[in-house]
């Protein structure tokens, strides 16, 4: 059956119902129509899918084969129909905000701010999930934090961060070796990169003049989050994001040994579907989130 046939939702509801039931009046009843009615629909619904339904007996109904086969299929449409409204449009918006997360950025940024938007919108319900590999074939969230340049297809986004890139390692290195003092001095240190990052140290040392450098290949993360939890502890030079390390610096957790800075063109942005219905919980966390964006750039 093409879309072009698809019968009547008042149909397969008065369908549903009776079966339900095997009974016209009780349906019509749980309906709030006359009996007439619904007998007149579910005939008409038969009439279009050229098959009896029902088996009219003197004290209610019996459901053909056909019926029976059929019955599951519509059952499963309307009771997903009655459970989508009621999480778009019914009170109370009940169903948790899903929202898939950059892990770094989750710890460094999110998780300090969430207090305030909890305070503000107890009755928003939040559910994270990571995004260590984005796959950009499904959509599986209400909003996803993602780091890049901004543009997916199909998606719009919006910019979260707007960061320099500066090398960033702890007071006190393991082995006792000493605090490099200039870019030159990174020879020879172990330095902690992050695979999945475009401008990584590769770029800043060419963008700060010393693309020449002989470096050692050091240790590569899938996540940042393991490139800075390995130099808090001592075990090699990072390179750090401004809006993530910031806390780490003025605590003394982290130190910058040097001073030259690299402004990223890559950045964390909210994202979510440009042509998809936007729960009002999700734009509730977006107008938030973008908010706190804006006023630590300015």
């Amino acid at each position: 059956m093409n879309k072009k046939r698809l019968p009547p939702l008042n149909w397969l509801r008065s369908f549903e119902v009776s079966a339900r039931h095997l009974n016209f009046t009780q349906a019509a009843t749980e309906l709030n129509l006359t009996q007439a009615a619904i007998s007149q629909q579910v005939k008409g619904l038969e009439t279009q899918l050229g098959t009896p339904l029902f088996k009219r007996l003197p004290r209610g109904l019996e459901l053909t084969d056909a019926g029976k086969a059929y019955l599951p299929p519509v059952r499963d449409a309307v009771e997903s129909l009655v459970a989508v409204t009621d999480e778009l449009f019914g009170q109370g918006f009940t169903k948790a905000l899903t929202i898939k997360v950059n892990l770094v950025f989750f710890t460094r940024w999110l998780v300090p701010r969430l207090e305030q938007f909890r305070a503000l919108h107890p009755e928003v319900g939040l559910r994270f999930t990571s995004n260590i590999w984005v796959d950009e074939r499904k959509w599986d969230a209400d909003l996803e934090i993602r780091y890049g340049l901004g543009a997916w297809p199909g998606l719009k986004a919006e910019r979260l961060t707007w960061d320099k890139l500066l090398p960033v390692c702890s007071p006190t290195l393991v082995g006792g070796g000493s605090l490099p003092t200039s870019p030159e001095e990174l020879v020879g240190q172990t330095l902690l990169h992050v695979i999945g990052y475009k401008e990584g140290w590769s770029y800043w040392l060419g963008q700060t003049g010393f693309a020449h450098l002989e470096t050692s290949p050091g240790i590569r993360f899938d996540t940042l989050i393991s490139a800075l939890e390995m130099a808090t502890q001592g075990h090699g030079i990072a390179l750090g994001r401004t809006s993530l390390v910031s806390d780490m610096l003025a605590d003394g957790r982290l130190v910058a040994p040097f001073p030259q800075q690299v402004e990223t063109q890559e950045a964390f942005y909210l994202t979510y579907p440009e042509h998809q219905y936007v729960h009002p919980h999700a734009e509730t966390f977006r107008a938030w989130i973008v908010g706190e964006a804006e006023s630590g750039h300015d």
